[in-house]
């Protein structure tokens, strides 16, 4: 399967003496899998029974088993992890939480993985529920969980596993910020990835271990950023930044994997479209010489396990009814990939922000904002299913509506476009309003200008005016760095309809909806 791809020449090689007795270790790895157990389309939402059997569909679980279990056989010694984020992005969440991908982890013998930040969208008590059913470890370094009675006795930082006789160091890295990506409760803090990884090294390494792997579900740019500023880490196996590092691929980020600091950094984009297969020699000292490798696309060339393909049928009967349902019709493709809604107006985005917006219409409500990280999928031409919205809508938000000032709505503006560089989440689509952002700015003054809609015309925000203001439920009480709608005082309702229904709802009134960007946000 795909074993040209492994002829990458070596992107690691450090000039060495004879080893003394040479190790070698196969790395498959996953992340940010996202609850996608079925196949998927090159949108990376649903893909149907019949493009499937034509060959149109990529990733499942039942792709994943058979990949696996060929690159196992392919090396007399690996292991497999995963970066984080196998919760949240389709109705296989919803309905069962995190007992499928428990199921099916344990089904293809994963050896650790990180938390990611999805792992806490329920809270503590969900991720406890999902801890309790694997059969490996789930690390988390830079995090105190000691006064968090459902995580303290069994979240560790770090472990150790035994392969042929070595021993390899395994440590958990998660965002600093969940506390504003997710839900984890005001008992656990969080800390910066450096000094968390360095602690971890140097304990592992006063133990006697000399081969230690960082699984992080941190960006690829923070990751960099760990190799360089560490000393012991030899290889990071990434998510969170859903980035494509390959030798091969056209859409690719940078290589497989990337090098930095002697660290070998790789990522396998997302939703089990690829396995990752890096292949590194360490020789007797613990150092690596060698590291290569690159992604397996998990395409019609993969065969799905038929016991796999059986047993996801019988989960998904129940979710079936409300899937299969159409709601409208799209007369294009909409756009509602994370590199473009993270980064610029996206069809996507303006579809939610509209949607939202004319739901609260009548309710004196004039301007909405959307997070980009809310946006999980694009939707193909033809017909648009539940199913299909959503897995572009899956977190079950809910409509909020409250009154800022425009002053608070300009501090929200920048919030939106500060992390732009990293692919954050925050980024705001949006609907009555208009702006213009400077990326060469520093952020927090990137704002150039913005205005919003008032009788019909575009005019300039008034710091001093107050303006109705309607988004998810998530970003108003403080999500993706929004903490400036959060609090009392704001004429706040946060129990609207779900953003999802809404959504459908819009597109039937529209349809056949044409999607659309019209200069909404414009980058200086």
């Amino acid at each position: 399967m795909r074993t040209s791809m492994m002829a990458a020449a070596c992107a690691l090689a450090v000039s060495a003496g004879p080893a003394l007795a040479d190790y070698k270790l196969t790395i498959l790895h996953t992340n940010d899998f996202h609850s996608r157990f079925e196949p998927i389309s090159k949108y990376d939402s649903g893909c149907s029974a019949e493009s499937n059997a034509e060959g149109k569909c990529f990733g499942g679980s039942a792709r994943l088993v058979s990949a696996i279990a060929e690159a196992r056989k392919r090396s007399a010694n690996s292991i497999l992890v995963d970066g984080g984020d196998q919760f949240q992005g389709t109705l296989f969440y919803t309905y069962y939480k995190g007992k499928v991908a428990a199921e099916m982890m344990n089904l293809m013998r994963y050896d650790a993985m990180t938390v990611g930040n999805h792992e806490f969208d329920d809270g503590p008590e969900v991720l406890r529920g999902f801890m309790d059913a694997v059969e490996f470890p789930v690390l988390m370094s830079n995090a105190d969980v000691s006064g968090e009675p459902a995580l303290a006795d069994v979240l560790r930082k770090s472990t150790v596993i035994e392969r042929n006789g070595e021993k390899i160091g395994l440590i958990g890295l998660t965002p600093e910020d969940t506390h504003e990506l997710a839900s984890p409760g005001p008992n656990i803090s969080f800390s910066d990835p450096v000094a968390a990884v360095q602690a971890e090294v140097d304990r592992l390494s006063a133990e006697g271990v000399n081969k230690i792997i960082v699984l992080s579900h941190s960006g690829y740019g923070t990751d960099q950023r760990v190799a360089a500023e560490t000393t012991g880490v030899d290889v990071i196996v990434g998510g969170h930044s859903n980035t494509l590092l390959s030798n091969t691929h056209d859409r690719a980020v940078g290589p497989y994997p990337t090098v930095v600091n002697g660290v070998a950094i790789v990522q396998a984009y997302a939703y089990g479209k690829f396995l990752g297969e890096l292949n590194v020699t360490f020789d007797d000292a613990g150092k690596v010489t060698a590291a290569a490798g690159d992604l397996l696309i998990m395409d019609a060339s993969v065969p799905e396990d038929a016991s796999v393909v059986s047993r996801i049928g019988e989960l998904a009967e129940p979710l079936d009814e409300i899937r299969a349902k159409v709601v409208a019709q799209s007369a294009a493709p909409i756009e509602g990939s994370r590199d473009v809604c993270r980064a610029m107006e996206c069809e996507m985005g303006n579809l939610v922000a509209d949607a939202m917006l004319d739901r609260v219409a009548d309710q004196g409500i004039t301007i909405a904002i959307a997070n980009s990280g809310g946006l999980r999928a694009s939707i193909d031409a033809g017909d648009v299913t539940m199913g299909e919205v959503l897995t572009v809508l899956p977190f079950q938000n809910t409509l909020s509506t409250f009154q800022i000032s425009g002053q608070t709505l300009l501090e929200a503006l920048e919030n939106g476009v500060s992390q732009v560089e990293d692919g954050a989440g925050r980024f705001p689509q949006v609907a009555g309003l208009r702006f213009t952002w400077d990326s060469a700015a520093e952020p927090g003054a990137r704002i150039v200008s913005a205005e919003v809609m008032m009788d019909g015309a575009y005019g300039p925000i008034d710091p001093a005016a107050t303006y109705g203001v309607v988004t998810n439920n998530y970003v108003r009480n403080g999500g993706d760095g929004y903490k400036m709608f959060a609090g009392d005082g704001k004429n706040a309702y946060d129990f609207g309809p779900d953003l999802a229904d809404v959504t459908a709802e819009y597109i039937a009134r529209n349809a056949p909806y044409q999607p659309f960007t019209e200069g909404r946000i414009t980058r200086r």
